[in-house]
């Protein structure tokens, strides 16, 4: 007979039964208990807000809420949202058994770095371990983040970078060259990844590409892939594609590389730290999981960039190699261009336009996009023990120019499967005209990224923007400088009005 209600035995808690909640609270651990709960008490969780919840051989760190209405959850009952729910692998009507959680001791570590002092690998990686156990708060997440933005050594970077990646999938490909690129981010519309891909694979090279989804941009990767195939792929599918084609553009967070990465990145956004050290760890951690021996990273340095000085550009690459070089995988720094945005379209499907155009050789494809795309390519075949010092280039050009890499990306897609949903352009449109004739000075690439989320993207994927216009531009007053698409009409109005306000695109006058 159950004990799902009376008073707990002497040696045995008191059972909860699981009521699954219709709730998604994203990444977070949620768990609601009635006020008048039959097997822990709420006033004994004011010190910490958390339960420990346990059944079928697993347990969590929730969050808690109380609730008054036994209607939602009575006092035999545990509440458990979604993510919980996933992560215990249990249904409607199972038991489970709760408890104040206990304070991670990792948490000392953490102390000890507010307080300045250099931490040792084992703490680094104990405090990893909780982070992806989601045993941490919002609080005490931020509270690591900014005391290692303070002060971090480059060993420290060394040891979150390892322990990240150990705590999640490790892959290995059984071969001794598997090759990658990363960009470091902040320029709009620059989807090379998507032509570098599939040229690297049509000459034979290994590249199993894990891509991020958009946090604070208009579209990641994995968002512009999707508008073509699937890339919430598992581990054997992933393989089983890379098996076939020789590479894929995939969405990391399904496969479970570096998952702490994705617990700090969750608060370090909306924080706005980005530290090099931050970056090279997160960076690094998922290469290392994902199996890559040498990697090519996209350094954008720009007015408006991330990066937007040369002595930093600089301080970043230093530790890329350092790290790079202790962790086995062979990191090239490629600085590049970083005053305004690659290709005309910002947002999933106006990217994904762009790429198409350029892998079939369309005669209005954006040319910044393919000759970009063709400098990373050509270094990425440079590895390649059989390649020629310095052919790479031309190697890469002649695949795309032959249709070899579009015929690559085709295999690609079908390997991948069709996606969830068709994506097309949103079919509101707006355009931003010059408010006077001139030159096109500048192209604010925070502004230009801002204004396309505004606009939808990437949760709309058919939202963004259409760049009319490029630096250096001569331009009449009135003529089109972008066009906005949406598909929600209350974003696309509160993108229509920032763009009045200022558009990113600076007309200098005559």
């Amino acid at each position: 007979m159950s004990k799902r209600a009376g008073k707990p035995s002497a040696d045995r808690p008191t059972a909860l039964r699981v009521k699954a909640l219709p709730v998604d609270t994203l990444r977070e651990n949620v768990v609601m208990l009635a006020r008048d709960c039959r097997a822990l008490r709420p006033e004994r969780l004011k010190g910490s807000r958390k339960v420990e919840v346990r059944g079928a051989g697993r347990s969590i760190v929730a969050s808690i809420l109380i609730v008054d209405d036994p209607a939602l959850v009575s006092a035999t009952d545990v509440g458990i949202t979604r993510p919980a729910l996933e992560r215990l692998c249990l249904a409607d009507g199972d038991d489970v058994v709760i408890a104040p959680a206990v304070s991670p001791e990792s948490l000392d570590s953490v102390r000890a770095k507010i307080r300045g002092e250099t931490l040792s690998e084992e703490a680094i990686f104990a405090i990893v371990r909780d982070l992806a156990a989601h045993r941490y708060s919002d609080m005490e997440i931020a509270a690591f983040l900014i005391a290692s933005a303070s002060f971090m050594i480059a060993e420290e970077v060394l040891a979150l970078t390892r322990a990240m990646a150990d705590v999640g999938t490790r892959l290995d490909w059984k071969r001794d060259l598997i090759v990658d690129k990363h960009c470091i981010g902040g320029i709009p519309g620059n989807r090379t990844t998507m032509i570098v891909a599939p040229i690297v694979a049509a000459h034979g090279l290994t590249m199993p590409k894990t891509s991020s989804r958009a946090i604070t941009s208009p579209a990641g990767t994995a968002d512009t892939m999707e508008v073509f195939a699937r890339v919430d792929l598992g581990v054997d599918e992933m393989h089983a594609a890379v098996e076939k084609c020789g590479a894929c553009i995939i969405w990391g967070g399904h496969v479970n590389l570096s998952p702490a990465d994705d617990v700090l990145i969750s608060v370090e956004r909306p924080l706005s730290i980005d530290t090099p050290e931050q970056m090279v760890a997160s960076i690094l951690s998922k290469k290392l999981a994902a199996g890559s021996t040498h990697l090519l990273v996209d350094m954008p340095v720009g007015p408006t960039a991330k990066i937007r000085s040369g002595v930093y550009a600089q301080r970043v690459r230093k530790l890329f190699e350092f790290v790079g070089a202790r962790l086995g995988i062979a990191v090239e720094v490629m600085v590049t261009d970083g005053g305004a945005p690659i290709g005309r379209g910002v947002g999933p499907v106006l990217e994904a336009r762009d790429v198409r155009a350029v892998l079939d050789r369309s005669a209005d494809a954006p040319m910044d996009l393919r000759e970009k795309s063709l400098d990373l390519a050509g270094r990425l075949l440079e590895y390649d023990p059989a390649m020629r010092g310095g052919q790479g280039r031309a190697r890469a050009r002649d695949l795309l120019d032959s249709g070899a890499a579009a015929r690559a990306m085709d295999a690609i897609i079908e390997a991948q499967g069709p996606p969830p949903r068709t994506a097309r352009l949103g079919p509101l449109t707006h355009e931003v005209v010059a408010p006077h004739g001139g030159v096109v000075a500048s192209m604010d690439c925070f502004r230009i990224a801002r204004l396309a989320r505004l606009a939808g993207a990437p949760t709309d994927p058919g939202a963004g923007l259409d760049l009319l216009k490029c630096t250096g531009e001569t331009v009449r007053a009135g003529e089109p400088l972008m066009r906005i698409h949406g598909e929600e009409p209350s974003d696309f109005e509160a993108a229509v009005e920032a763009a009045t306000r200022t558009c990113g695109i600076d007309v200098s006058a005559p």
